[in-house]
């Protein structure tokens, strides 16, 4: 068995020079600053894939000039002979302080990364550095290098789950048979009501609905905008007591069975607490009469 030296392992990792340009920042304390930017040129000094540029020869080459603009960093970058030059500023919001980073690509002056992390503390940026340095490695936003030992106070305070908002809501509309039911019957009045969650991109919940009969079925939609104007399409699987009366009702079939149901539509003032949506939904409920059917519905939320 061959076994491959580490020295060999690590030549083949593509080492990127950066320069580190000194952190600016806006009403946070000078030593806050200093020990901020400690931290970070720690941790970058500590990836394989990044060879560091000393912060005295950093400085030097800068003198006295403050930079925290990607002109001014391609301009310092190219004195130094790096790839790369990383940005960071330090900004005050109330008790936050909003961490800023860039990093840019010195050949051609285009940002290759760029994003912002929040710190509710001024113990949190420790953790905020070193997440930082993570994002700067891998090319990576700062959201995608979570790892247990590096969750700043912001993440822990958000629940793990998304965010549901809870609705009620009733609709009305109609019936139109295609299948089974009354042969004379044209259309039925319905009415129903919704329990309804409706999260980011998708919503689910509970209909209760008297068409032609009683159904109870769950369901779930897929939103495709998150704007007042949300198209939607979804499923639904229930249960369908349906009403079979006249000439053709036989005693010996059973009007009930598993209903299943395939529908689309567009919710409005979806950004708003109550929402108006219209739906079309073809329904199929598996009894002795093959019942199907079209329900269009107005409703609010």
């Amino acid at each position: 068995m061959f076994l491959c030296p580490i020295s060999d392992l690590r030549k083949d990792i593509q080492v990127r020079k950066i320069a580190l340009l000194p952190i600016t920042s806006n009403d946070v304390d000078f030593a806050s600053m200093q020990t901020s930017e400690s931290i970070l040129r720690m941790e970058l000094s500590d990836k394989e894939n990044i060879s560091l540029v000393s912060r005295n020869k950093t400085i030097s080459v800068m003198s006295d000039e403050i930079c925290d603009e990607a002109e001014c960093a391609q301009e310092i970058g190219e004195k130094l002979e790096v790839s790369e030059v990383l940005i960071c500023k330090l900004n005050r919001l109330g008790e936050k302080i909003i961490v800023q980073y860039q990093l840019i690509d010195v050949k051609t002056g285009k940002t290759i990364l760029s994003d912002r992390a929040t710190s509710l503390s001024l113990e949190d940026l420790d953790t905020v550095m070193k997440r930082i340095a993570i994002s700067v490695s891998r090319l990576t936003p700062f959201d995608a290098n979570q790892e247990v030992g590096n969750i700043v106070q912001q993440e822990s305070m958000e629940s793990l789950r998304r965010k549901a908002r809870y609705n009620f809501g009733v609709g009305f509309g109609y019936l139109f048979p295609t299948e089974g039911y009354n042969v004379n019957l044209e259309k039925s009045f319905t009415i129903n009501a919704y329990f309804d969650y409706d999260l980011q991109d998708y919503s689910s919940g509970l209909m209760l609905g008297a068409r032609q009969g009683f159904a109870i079925n769950i369901y779930g939609n897929y939103l495709f905008t998150k704007t007042d104007v949300c198209p939607y399409v979804g499923a639904s699987l229930g249960f369908h007591w349906v009403t079979h009366e006249g000439i053709f009702y036989a005693n010996d079939k059973d009007e009930d069975g598993i209903e299943l149901g395939l529908k689309g539509g567009v919710r409005l003032f979806h950004t708003y607490n109550f929402q108006i949506f219209l739906q079309g939904e073809y329904i199929m409920t598996f009894n002795d009469y093959n019942d199907k059917a079209i329900v269009f519905t107005i409703g609010i939320l």
